[in-house]
Parts: C-alpha cells; structure tokens; sequence
C-alpha cells in the first residue's frame, strides 16, 4: 500500500490517522495491522495498547472521522447565508466539495457497514449515532422549511444525501451532486 501519507505525532494520533487512511483508501479487511504500524511508524505492541485491538482502532477511527466530517459540514452550512431552504440546498453544493477531494472514498460509515457481518451490531450502532447527529443538524433546518413534519422532509433529504454519496464513490462524477440538489429543490416546493 503505496502512495500513504507518514504522520507525525504522538503514537496514538499517527495510529489513528494512519489507520484512517488506508481503511477509507483500501477498506478495513483489506488493511492490516501491519500496514497501519508501518504507515504510522509504531510498533504493534503500541498498537495494541491504545487500542486493544484492531476492532477498537475501527471504532475510533469512525468517531474521529465521524466527528470531524460533521464539524467541516456544519461549519459550511453554518457559514452560508441564506434562508432554511437555502441552506438545505447548500447541503448539496457541500457535498459537491467533498466529492471533489483526493481523499474522497465515500462515507467511512457505509463502507464500515458494507464490509462487516451484517448481524453485528456494533458498527451499525456507531454509524446510527453518527447518523443522529448529522440527521439533527438536517432537521434544525428543515422545522422552518415544513412546521407540519420535518422529520419526513429530513430523511427524505437524508436518502437524496446518502444516495449521492454512494453514487459519487462508485461512478467518480461529481455531478451527482447537482442532480440530488435538483431533486430536492422539487421536494422544497
């Protein structure tokens, strides 16, 4: 696995940050242990010892780039000005941005979920939380949009949202965006 980035840091930082690009550029069970302590420059043991295991580095990679991704998202919403409305088609414009990322490989939780035993539960719960929070953000917005039932217009959006997304990872087009903000313009009438 060429071409990934050495991290400098404390051994638990490069580890995690390590760890984070190769699963999100490789996948999780096609990297290994060994990739991740070369690429961050630490030994197994110290692996182990933040982490546990590599299950546990899964679990906290998916909290860091779950928190950070939300942070960088709500940032751009926040920092456009406009209606609700506005802002709710700005998600799209947003997405835009990040699908035209080097390091875009789609979403870590879906690939998270997409790769593991679909009867364990544990990164399904991890990619729920991380979903209640983003949903949340969605739904602030979409109260003053439609009063009546913002929780229909939010998972709406939010399947338009998570489409994209995945249409994005799999043909490279960054034009997905523009027909998902398209269609929910017809869903804000």
């Amino acid at each position: 696995m060429t071409g990934v980035p050495q991290h400098r840091g404390a051994a638990r930082e490069r580890l995690l940050l390590a760890a984070s690009d190769l699963f999100c550029r490789y996948g999780i069970n096609a990297t290994g242990v060994d990739s991740i302590v070369a690429a961050a420059g630490t030994a197994k043991t110290t692996l182990y010892k933040a982490f546990g295991s590599k299950e546990g580095l899964i679990e906290a990679v998916l909290q860091h780039e779950g928190s950070s991704w939300r942070e960088w998202f709500s940032d751009q919403i926040d920092a456009f000005d406009g209606t609700p409305a506005e802002k709710l088609l700005h998600v799209f414009d947003v997405l835009k941005i990040w699908f035209q990322e080097d390091s875009f490989y789609g979403c870590p939780f879906i690939n998270a979920v997409g790769e593991h035993d679909l009867q364990d539960d544990r990164i399904r719960l991890l990619t729920i939380q991380h979903k209640t929070i983003f949903l949340d953000k969605i739904t602030s917005l979409t109260a003053d949009v439609r009063p009546d039932d913002p929780e229909s217009l939010t998972h709406e959006l939010a399947l338009l949202i998570d489409g994209a997304i995945v249409a994005a990872l799999v043909t490279k087009d960054v034009t997905v965006a523009d027909h998902a903000r398209n269609a929910a313009k017809r869903l804000l009438v």
